[in-house]
């Protein structure tokens, strides 16, 4: 599996404490791969959850961060950032994603890690929504769960006994590409499957065997579920899919 330099400086104990899917980090640090941050940038972390991934960004970046989440609260965040001594740099706050109390083009960047499919699959919220939030030559980016290809289900067979209304947000990265494209409201800079996408996600269905039920309560598929989700997917149609996009100056 590809290697990740950055995410390697952090207590792996930590952030199996505080992920909430996939391991957020490598996620993170691939997509900004593909990304200019650069210290002083003021950059959203949409549906942070935990703010680990805020925390990687103000320490590997120097950015400044708003630790946005809907499920975890601010003050519980806080607490995180005070601990990680990042508190000066990372932000906490508490907000749904159609209702944000950000001024248009108040931020350098925004990025969403494994949460944008949540809210950002329908066709109106990047116009109206998360394009607007960054200023003029300002960067987007996104890394969600999906597929390899579109199908005419809307999922491959070998996963037709597992699927739920809610997995129908699962796309292609062209899917995603042409939603964000079509608008003319920004030019993609990368749009691709991570490498080794099922390795990323198998180290969270193993945790999840144990832990899920204990950290998030009924989870309604099961403490199991994405192990065997992974293991039904028996011709590799999963993938996570990381996206970035600048908007014109």
């Amino acid at each position: 599996m590809k290697n990740y330099p950055k995410t390697e400086k952090y207590d792996q104990s930590w952030i199996e404490k505080n992920w909430m899917g996939p391991n957020p980090l490598w996620l993170a640090e691939d997509l900004c791969g593909h990304l200019d941050l650069r210290p002083g940038m003021k950059v959203l972390d949409m549906g942070c959850g935990k703010g680990i991934t805020s925390v990687f960004l103000a320490k590997e970046y120097g950015v400044t961060v708003f630790a946005n989440d809907l499920w975890i609260s601010a003050s519980d965040n806080l607490r995180r950032f005070e601990e990680a001594g990042v508190a000066g740099l990372v932000f906490p706050l508490h907000a749904e994603a159609h209702s944000l109390p950000y001024a248009e083009g108040f931020f350098d960047a925004a990025i969403a890690i494994d949460c944008y499919h949540y809210f950002g699959a329908c066709e109106s919220y990047f116009p109206d929504v998360f394009s607007k939030l960054v200023k003029p030559g300002g960067q987007l980016g996104i890394v969600v769960p999906g597929l390899k290809k579109e199908f005419a289900k809307g999922y491959p067979e070998t996963l037709e006994q597992l699927w739920f209304p809610e997995l129908f947000t699962f796309h292609s990265h062209k899917w995603w590409r042409t939603l964000w494209e079509k608008t003319g409201l920004c030019e993609i800079t990368s749009c691709y499957d991570i490498e080794d996408s099922k390795a990323i996600w198998q180290p969270w269905a193993d945790w999840s065997v144990e832990n899920f039920a204990k950290e998030f309560g009924d989870g309604g598929g099961g403490d199991d579920f994405d192990a065997r989700f992974l293991a039904a997917d028996t011709n590799n149609d999963i993938v996570l899919i990381a996206m970035t996009a600048k908007k014109p100056i």
